[in-house]
């Protein structure tokens, strides 16, 4: 299995923090935000290589942190440089997929994050979950306010975790059930992503994929506990690393 860690948006929400440095990359804690999302990919047994596909803006300091890392024993890491430099010609986090995927001729089974995501649900109950479902994998988080679900994909999930229905940023949400940005998909859906590009659909989130695909085909939710924080604002940042100052 090939880990592809999205990490070519330019964060604008956070500026100036990530003017010149890349949210993945700022601090949190003892660690950087990717070395929490790095630290639990390795605890997957199947992972043969990591890839971090990143813009040309920041692709040198990716390089330099993956240089640094002590990889010994561990999935090799490789920065993929999309070949953007702002938001204007950004590819999108679906068309990052397809360029790493046809850049690197990858044709085995994907898992698929957003390089600044931190959570605490067990990544490998989900991937074991995966496995046993031999089906496209998502994450559902029970997320009780109101105000957030309005802000994310929102799943409705049959007792046996398909998906019946999903929707990106909902008015009024059907369920408490959102869905982040980890995604498993097996070696026969690639081709699927050229498929959805060609149908004209947007490159831009991540989620608008398994939003088309659970139409398609059956797609499954694992149902974590713990949460995801999407660190998107310079108080929410400076909140998040108070939380994790100790850790």
């Amino acid at each position: 299995m090939i880990a592809i860690l999205l990490a070519a948006g330019y964060a604008t929400r956070l500026y100036p923090l990530t003017i010149n440095t890349p949210k993945s990359l700022l601090p949190l804690g003892k660690q950087l935000i990717i070395d929490y999302i790095i630290d639990d990919i390795d605890k997957l047994k199947d992972i043969s290589k990591i890839y971090i596909v990143t813009n040309s803006r920041f692709a040198d300091q990716f390089s330099s942190w993956a240089t640094d890392s002590d990889r010994n024993g561990k999935a090799p890491i490789k920065v993929i440089d999309d070949g953007t430099t702002d938001n204007d010609n950004r590819r999108g986090a679906i068309g990052d997929i397809v360029f790493t995927l046809k850049s690197e001729g990858i044709d085995d089974d994907i898992a698929v994050f957003a390089g600044d995501n931190i959570f605490t649900y067990s990544l490998e109950g989900m991937y074991d979950f995966f496995r046993e479902k031999n089906a496209p994998t998502l994450i559902a988080i029970n997320v009780p306010d109101i105000e957030q679900r309005r802000k994310l994909a929102i799943a409705e999930i049959a007792e046996d975790g398909r998906i019946l229905h999903m929707e990106e940023k909902p008015a009024e949400p059907r369920t408490e059930w959102g869905i982040y940005a980890a995604y498993f998909y097996g070696r026969d859906i690639l081709p699927l992503f050229d498929r959805y590009i060609e149908e004209g659909n947007s490159p831009d989130a991540p989620g608008n994929f398994p939003s088309w695909l659970y139409r398609q085909m059956p797609v499954y939710a694992y149902r974590g506990r713990g949460e995801c924080i999407d660190i998107g604002t310079p108080d929410n940042y400076a909140a998040t690393c108070k939380e994790y100052e100790n850790k």
